[in-house]
């Protein structure tokens, strides 16, 4: 369902250490918001919800709630550092239809 890059893993991972959180695994999902409609969120969580899809990608589990299941299919989680806009995680999503002028809230 989603998949992720080695510059992602490698980034989760040394974050999960810097904040004391080794095991915990990471949280993806859609919600409403910004000009387009919807966009990512993503945190640290030490358990599944009941209703969780649960993905292992390079050693990550990544938590999905089933609502954000049917958006995310076939997604990539990458990590960009660009000198000239900044470094974050990137989603690459063959589901998306457009995004907003900025690329943080797109539409299914």
């Amino acid at each position: 369902m989603v998949t992720m890059t080695d510059t992602a893993a490698k980034k989760i991972s040394e974050l999960r250490l810097e904040e004391g959180k080794p095991e915990w695994g990471l949280r993806i999902r859609i919600v409403g918001g910004g000009c387009s409609g919807m966009s990512y969120e993503l945190g640290w969580e030490d358990q599944p919800q009941p209703d969780d899809d649960i993905v292992e990608a390079r050693g990550i589990k990544v938590y999905v709630d089933r609502h954000s299941v049917p958006y995310l299919t076939g997604s990539e989680i990458d990590y960009v550092d660009n000198s000239m806009l900044g470094a974050g995680f990137a989603i690459k999503n063959p589901n998306v239809k457009s995004s907003c002028g900025c690329g943080q809230s797109h539409r299914f």
